[in-house]
């Protein structure tokens, strides 16, 4: 009898999500991850029930990387700008990000990063309403700058925003 091969969720999550950035959720099926993985597709039904809950399962698991990375990020910039909070965040999917906002559970979290990312923004341009505003514009040009860089080298600087909201 063949020994059954195990490989941890955390590889199995970076497959599903390199399939995701190649081909959208449509290129994610039992068989995609377990012709990329080596598992078989019955230990992909066993391990997360469904497609869905497969893509699911990894979606979270990217969402738990870039809490804990912005955590700290948030922790490690305290002396700096807001420029330097978001080049410490680092890269981000901007494009999952979008398609995680059709699922409520992903949406929820999606929203908490980002109240959790204006907030230490806010905190870095001053104090009060004006603060949280051009916080929220911030992020928002952060984001925007995020999902548009895909389409090729833009002419946006974070850097020209961070001046013109301080």
């Amino acid at each position: 009898m063949p020994r059954t091969r195990t490989i941890p969720d955390a590889q199995v999550f970076a497959i599903i999500q390199r399939l995701l950035e190649q081909g959208g959720e449509k290129a994610v099926s039992f068989g995609s991850v377990a012709k990329a993985s080596g598992l078989a597709p019955p230990t992909l039904v066993q391990r997360y029930g469904s497609v869905e809950g497969m893509i699911r399962a990894a979606r979270h698991a990217a969402w738990d990387a870039l809490e804990h990375r912005t955590v700290q990020a948030i922790a490690a910039t305290a002396d700096k700008g807001p420029q330097g909070l978001l080049k410490a965040i680092g890269p981000f999917d901007a494009g999952s990000i979008a398609s995680d906002l059709r699922h409520p559970d992903l949406a929820q979290r999606a929203n908490g990063w980002r109240m959790g990312v204006e907030t230490a923004l806010a905190l870095r341009l001053g104090a009060g309403v004006k603060a949280r505003e051009r916080a929220a514009l911030l992020f928002a040009a952060w984001q925007g700058q995020g999902l548009w860089a895909a389409g090729g080298k833009s002419a946006f600087r974070l850097k020209d925003a961070v001046k013109r909201l301080t």
